[in-house]
């Protein structure tokens, strides 16, 4: 087995990454001077996406993807491979969610939640390891999780089944790859994250987050892109040896100045 080289400019990719935590993951690498490969299905955004990446001090690709497409899936990691060179991270990042009471939900809705995310990244893992493993070089594969893959999550049936169903994939996928210097990582994001992830909800479905917040799901501090994607890089650059299994992500509590009751 090759010795994975940790402090050396890596190649990674990341799904979902034109927004939101995607981005902010894209970006944290493109600081350490890595090469980054950028798959969304808005294909309008990932010029910019690219450029921020390049900002901050890396390489960055872009293509079109849709991770619960076999076919685009293997075109996208193929166009990475060709651009960038052999994929050393990859981090499951897509997905999407169509909150509301399970039987009001139109078929439709389910299966796009649970398709995004939890069938896109196990195509996205499946067409990454039969690169990685033949190649013998390690690597890490990381899985953006959510709280509601471990808390009962009532009007969020799909994604919650959805974030479970992905935490069960890494810890199986993390047997599986025992041995061949190949980390399967969790990061769970434990509270609401400040992102466009909620943009196309009807007024409705936003009424969702005061429902929440009323049964305890929901704090009133919200986590910025920036400090899921520290997580994240923490994780991947943990030293050969180390496996940091599930990071979980919180807000840190406000303060409490010197005095206060």
């Amino acid at each position: 087995m090759v010795e994975r080289g940790l402090d050396i400019h890596r190649t990674a990719i990341v799904t979902g990454a034109t927004a939101g935590i995607g981005r902010a993951i894209a970006e944290a690498f493109g600081a350490l001077g890595w090469r980054v490969a950028i798959g969304a299905r808005r294909e309008d955004r990932l010029d910019d996406a690219v450029a921020a990446v390049a900002l901050a001090g890396g390489r960055g690709f872009g293509h079109g993807l849709d991770v619960t497409d076999p076919d685009s899936v293997d075109a996208f990691v193929s166009a990475a491979e060709k651009a960038l060179g052999a994929i050393d991270v990859l981090v499951n990042n897509a997905a999407s969610s169509e909150p509301g009471p399970l039987h009001e939900l139109r078929p439709e809705q389910i299966r796009e939640t649970l398709e995004s995310g939890l069938l896109g990244s196990l195509l996205m893992t499946r067409r990454v390891l039969a690169a990685m493993l033949p190649a013998r070089r390690g690597g890490d594969i990381v899985f953006i999780s959510s709280r509601a893959a471990v808390l009962p999550w009532p009007r969020q049936v799909p994604y919650a089944a959805a974030k479970a169903g992905v935490e069960a994939a890494a810890a199986a996928l993390r047997a599986e790859l025992a041995g061949t210097g190949i980390r399967s990582l969790i990061v769970r994001v434990g509270d609401t994250v400040a992102t466009e992830f909620a943009s196309g909800w009807s007024a409705e479905q936003l009424a969702e987050v005061g429902y929440w917040a009323k049964l305890g799901l929901v704090a009133g501090s919200w986590l910025q892109p920036a400090q899921v994607a520290a997580a994240v890089v923490a994780a991947v650059t943990a030293p050969r040896g180390v496996q940091l299994e599930t990071v979980v992500v919180n807000p840190e509590p406000p303060l409490v100045k010197p005095g206060a009751s």
